[in-house]
């Protein structure tokens, strides 16, 4: 029985029943694209109860149907927000990677790669490499710029970090 159909939260049921009726409204959706759908939506409430297997599970088989572009950006970058939930770096880099692949404006994923490469630069700091931790933060800095410059409102510690390390080489301010 899928996820939705088990969730004893009322609103969770409210909107499981309004985003079927709609799709069911809606001229055009394939039947793969409500069962993509259904599986997003499954992945999203698992994941939310961090019920994180489960989650990814549900996010692949939408990932396997799902069509769109943007909608595959979304899956992709929520299994990377499991992976690094997991502890699991390389491979949340590498689903935000993907995410940014087909929808290079995907803010939350330009910010999360930057957030991890940091984190990285931080790591090797503390193991005495300093010249891969300035790299790592030099590579986080662009990642940074780029979602600031799509989204200038955002993401105010960034850019404080940009300024006050001497990285924040663009007019964006």
């Amino acid at each position: 029985m899928p996820r939705s159909m088990k969730n004893d939260n009322f609103i969770d049921k409210t909107f499981t029943v309004m985003a079927d009726l709609i799709l069911k409204l809606l001229p055009g959706v394939s039947s793969e694209e409500k069962k993509a759908f259904a599986y997003y939506r499954d992945g999203m409430a698992a994941q939310s109860e961090g019920e994180y297997a489960e989650a990814l599970e549900n996010y692949r088989e939408a990932l396997a149907l799902e069509q769109g572009e943007e909608d595959r950006s979304y899956i992709l970058y929520n299994m990377g927000l499991i992976y690094q939930s997991n502890g699991e770096l390389d491979k949340a880099l590498d689903h935000y990677h993907q995410a940014l692949e087909l929808n290079p404006r995907l803010c939350s994923a330009l910010n999360n790669i930057a957030v991890l490469l940091h984190h990285k630069g931080e790591l090797s700091l503390q193991a005495g490499d300093e010249e891969t931790a300035e790299s790592l933060f030099d590579e986080a800095a662009q990642y940074w710029i780029r979602a600031i410059r799509i989204a200038p409102n955002n993401y105010i510690e960034a850019q404080n970090w940009l300024k006050t390390t001497g990285r924040a080489n663009l007019e964006v301010y």
